[in-house]
């Protein structure tokens, strides 16, 4: 899953992302919202995490952006206020999700989730192909039975290539859904979190290369 945090508290945005990365997830990082509209031009995002109250372009101003181009992004809006009518107004312009702060992280985390979960075409809570379970929400892998320990990068690769049900995916979309903006486009990582990801799901490999197209399962 692809977010964009967009708070102009930096520490908290930060903190916020750090978070999400940990729970494996592609976070991007903006502290404006004129920086927010420069970035969803150019990726796509599963989820937008975006405070309400934001310097050079407001919030809402973005929040309408996504609504008018009518992208599949869902927006999980942040405020400090949590009067009842400015969360209906959030709502109103076009948010998903409404957030008053302060809030645990733990359920930021299950309302992006659920958030990520609309974007696609729905699919059980706990993944299952060629022996393996992903519980997403648990962030948990067997095999056969076998709890598989999974780094985080790991996790999103094997979570990427579960939910296409056997469709081929490209190294490329791999690098979009799995890792954030600052990822080199001709680095190795990708083969190399593959390679490492098929040692440890053990034998016999269930992760396919298509040659010249990218992995399936």
């Amino acid at each position: 899953m692809r977010v964009l945090v967009v708070e102009d508290e930096q520490l908290l945005a930060d903190a916020v992302a750090t978070g999400l990365r940990r729970e494996a997830m592609a976070v991007d990082v903006v502290y404006d919202g004129a920086a927010a509209l420069e970035r969803i031009g150019v990726n796509d995002y599963d989820v937008v995490v975006l405070d309400r109250d934001l310097p050079l372009v407001h919030g809402d101003d973005v929040c309408r952006k996504l609504v008018e181009l009518g992208m599949p992004t869902r927006v999980l809006m942040l405020t400090a206020s949590g009067d009842v009518s400015d969360r209906v107004e959030g709502l109103e312009i076009g948010a998903d999700d409404y957030l008053p702060k302060p809030f645990a992280f733990s359920e930021l985390i299950a309302r992006v989730r659920a958030l990520g979960r609309r974007t696609s075409v729905p699919l059980p809570p706990v993944l299952e192909r060629a022996g393996i379970k992903l519980d997403p929400n648990r962030r948990e892998v067997f095999r056969e039975g076998r709890e598989v320990q999974l780094a985080p990068k790991e996790f999103a690769v094997l979570e990427v290539l579960m939910r296409s049900e056997g469709a081929v995916v490209s190294a490329e979309q791999l690098l979009e859904k799995a890792w954030d903006e600052n990822t080199d486009p001709f680095t190795n990582v990708v083969r190399v979190t593959v390679m490492t990801l098929r040692r440890k799901l053990g034998e016999p490999p269930v992760i396919v290369t298509v040659p010249g197209s990218g992995y399936r399962i």
